[in-house]
């Protein structure tokens, strides 16, 4: 269980926080921090249970702490329980990365300052709040023109920077539908803003730093920046999410926690990671204890944030029913929760739930229709139904509402395959695409499109992105497997079938007959039996009907009868069980029968002859060996 001070000192920071992400114009990570907050028990947030010893956490920035280690919160459980210890215990951190930042106090002075400042310019700072509200970006920077303090900087930086992103993306669209338009809205003002914070070292402001580099495709600094920012600031949970975006995959992930300022046993880490593991669409058993960690009474107990990430986990699992029940769950607390509603429309659309699917989509369709989460979930409401032009209509509008809303464009590039369009659907999945390169099911979909239009080259190129993405996708390998055999590459498609096999389930047996089918047509016929024998021993295993065998019971027996020394017993004891079923191979499964049954006792008939012969040549010796001794005196 976390001491008091720690749980104070979590409160402390998590309000804080709240208060300056919102001051700044960051809502999301604002509403983060509330909620979180407010998830903690209520005797364990209190402000009232600080002691004067931990008068130190309640100063003017989260980040300063009592000691400079990071491990003297949430560390590591013992396995010893609490009540039993006579001593503190010391926390077992795992070793820090020499290049990592360590977390950064604020010099006495340089908070006085920074609060005298602000205390100065907080009429206008308000103003500016304001207009920022109001969404007139342009006016809320220009009222902080004279401004000097930290806060203010940030606030005008960040005004002119969703300015000129709404400006970018209205040049953007006046090329809708021009063969000219780039991928992506092109921002001209990245230089000129990043120059701006170039050799800041507040964190708010290397917060915008790193994302002024993100967007300009420089990523390695924009790690850096965010991870100098996590250092001054750990309670940004906007800054954590562009750390999050800048990952490739789980070995990046992995390298990249060794660098984090704070241990990994902190929740932000734990946050951080299966956040990012989720949204790379590769969480583990692991994430799914992390989750189960965190809810516990020690930590965020009714953090439905937290319970969001569990459901996430387990859909990524496929584990449909657990996730369902996690989203009910979620849902009897807050009825009006809309963010991952998308997800739960996505296990009901997979489980096919039309009931539950239709209900959920016109309550919330009532509730805000202008979320592009609500518009995904109508959307799929309409695919199951095989409404697939509304479904369209709804993908549509989401992408509208949020140009970088992943799950919309991939989708719709679903709902255009369904409908043979392929041309739209490749225009789709290269959007999203274009909004996120680490997604696989763009890369998957594109492959799809293709492969529906005959062209299997462009498909396999397009599936081999998405393998790389996923390399224990069984999906993926069997789709590089058809099209290399579309194109005449039988020993690559071999190779892919292989692959598939390693994480397929053990009971799987369409690839196993796609292989033996492979390897016959490359002449290789003892492979090929290896593979009939394979799914007639799983299929035997598992009770299946015999006509799920029959073929590769015949194959096998036909490849021991052809076959110089092969087994006539394992043919024979194949062929009698199909011949005594009603599989419609039953005629040449006689035919084989009487065949093998006759060269068994071809066979048994030579032996037996081979035997005499033998004893034939023996048989002299022996009897007058015998004589020689009974006349012997």
């Amino acid at each position: 269980m976390t001491d008091i001070m720690n749980d104070a000192q979590i409160a402390s920071e998590l309000r804080k926080a709240a208060k300056e992400c919102s001051d700044r114009g960051l809502s999301v990570a604002g509403k983060w921090a509330s909620e979180l907050l407010l998830s903690m028990p209520t005797a364990k947030r209190r402000p009232t249970q600080l002691s004067s010893s931990s008068s130190a956490f309640s100063t003017s920035t989260p980040a300063r702490l009592q000691s400079q280690d990071p491990s003297m919160s949430f560390t590591e459980e013992s396995p010893v329980p609490t009540q039993v210890l006579t001593q503190p215990t010391v926390p077992i951190t795992p070793a820090r990365n020499p290049h990592a930042p360590i977390l950064q106090v604020q010099p006495e002075d340089v908070l006085a300052m920074e609060a005298d400042l602000e205390y100065q310019e907080a009429d206008v700072l308000a103003a500016a709040r304001s207009c920022f509200e109001s969404r007139e970006f342009q006016r809320a920077s220009h009222t902080l023109q004279t401004c000097r303090s930290s806060k203010a900087m940030f606030l005008k930086i960040y005004s002119q920077f969703i300015a000129s992103e709404k400006k970018a993306h209205r040049d953007w669209h006046k090329l809708d539908n021009n063969r000219h338009q780039p991928p992506v809205p092109v921002n001209t003002s990245l230089n000129d803003l990043l120059e701006e914070v170039k050799n800041a070292t507040d964190p708010w402001l290397l917060f915008l730093k790193a994302l002024f580099l993100s967007r300009s495709s420089r990523r390695e600094e924009a790690i850096e920046s965010a991870l100098l920012s996590i250092a001054g600031f750990p309670w940004n949970w906007s800054t954590w999410t562009l750390l999050g975006s800048c990952i490739g995959d789980g070995e990046e992930l992995s390298s990249l926690l060794q660098l984090i300022p704070l241990p990994l046993t902190h929740p932000l880490v734990q946050f951080f990671q299966i956040k990012t593991l989720n949204e790379l669409h590769n969480p583990s058993e692991n994430e799914l204890q992390l989750c189960d960690r965190l809810l516990r009474p020690d930590f965020f107990p009714n953090s439905l944030w937290v319970m969001s990430l569990r459901a996430c986990v387990l859909y990524h699992l496929h584990d449909f029913g657990q996730a369902e029940n996690q989203f009910e769950k979620i849902l009897a607390i807050d009825q009006y929760r809309v963010d991952d509603i998308d997800i739960f429309s996505n296990i009901l659309y997979v489980t096919e739930n039309k009931l539950k699917l239709s209900r959920l989509a016109h309550e919330f369709l009532a509730l805000d229709k202008d979320r592009p989460e609500v518009c995904c979930l109508v959307g799929n409401h309409y695919s199951l139904r095989a409404e697939h032009e509304k479904a369209v209509k709804y993908f549509r509008r989401a992408t509208q509402l949020d140009r970088t809303y992943l799950s919309a464009w991939t989708l719709m590039g679903h709902e255009y395959v369904e409908m043979k369009n392929s041309h739209a659907a490749i225009e789709a999945y290269r959007r999203a695409v274009d909004v996120n390169r680490k997604d696989y099911r763009a890369w998957y979909g594109l492959g799809q499109a293709y492969e529906l239009l005959s062209m299997h080259h462009y498909a396999l190129h397009y599936y081999q992105h998405a393998t790389a993405l996923r390399p224990y996708d069984v999906r993926l390998w069997q789709a590089q497997g058809m099209c290399y055999e579309e194109i005449g590459r039988l020993r690559e498609s071999v190779e892919c079938y292989k692959r598939a096999l390693i994480p397929a389930d053990p009971h799987e047996i369409t690839i196993n007959l796609k292989l033996a089918r492979l390897h016959r047509s490359l002449d290789e016929h003892a492979e090929a039996v290896a593979y009939h024998r394979r799914v007639v021993e799983v299929c035997q295993a598992d009770l299946r009907p015999i006509q799920d065998y029959a073929k590769s019971s015949l194959e096998v027996a036909e490849y021991h009868m052809r076959t110089t020394g092969g087994d006539l017993m394992l043919a024979k004891e194949y062929l009698e069980r199909v011949a005594g079923s009603n599989a419609e191979d039953v005629g040449r499964a006689s035919e084989l029968l009487k065949d093998v049954k006759a060269r068994m006792l071809d066979m048994a008939y030579l032996a037996l002859e081979e035997a005499r012969s033998k004893n034939a040549a023996v048989a002299p010796g022996s009897d007058s060996a015998g004589v020689e001794m009974a006349t012997d005196p």
